[in-house]
């Protein structure tokens, strides 16, 4: 009984630490990875190139959960304070990232957009695009 259950719980943790979301980038993009605070930083536009490239952040329009997930996880906001951040950039001239009204123009910008990186579910990637961060 005691293995079944050691077994149960190795089963569930395993599962708990898989990623449900990836940072992309272009497949054709000469970016391989970035840390969890670079792309913050990208996305806050407190950054504007990695690795020599000139990056554009775009995010998913509204408050849909991949969206909501990225703002949770990456950029460490909740909505409200998010809204307070780009009022505040606004009067520096600094304006928010492009947004897309769907996943899958999200994927296609990224796809199309030279520099463009973005969010998607981890099982909308395919060799189109290439992962950098996994959350």
């Amino acid at each position: 009984m005691k293995c079944w259950l050691l077994i149960l719980l190795i089963l569930f943790s395993q599962s708990t630490l898989s990623a449900d979301f990836a940072v992309i980038v272009s497949a054709t993009s000469g970016i391989d990875v970035l840390s969890s605070e670079r792309i913050r930083d990208i996305f806050l536009k407190k950054r504007r190139f990695a690795q020599g490239k000139r990056l554009v952040p775009v995010n998913l329009l509204g408050s849909k959960p991949p969206r909501l997930a990225f703002e949770r996880r990456i950029l460490e906001m909740d909505r409200l304070n998010l809204q307070q951040y780009w009022t505040a950039s606004h009067f520096k001239g600094v304006t928010p990232p492009a947004t897309q009204a769907s996943l899958a123009s999200v994927k296609l910008f990224i796809e199309k957009v030279d520099g463009a990186i973005g969010y998607l579910p981890i099982e909308m990637v395919d060799d189109r695009v290439k992962v950098i961060y996994e959350f």
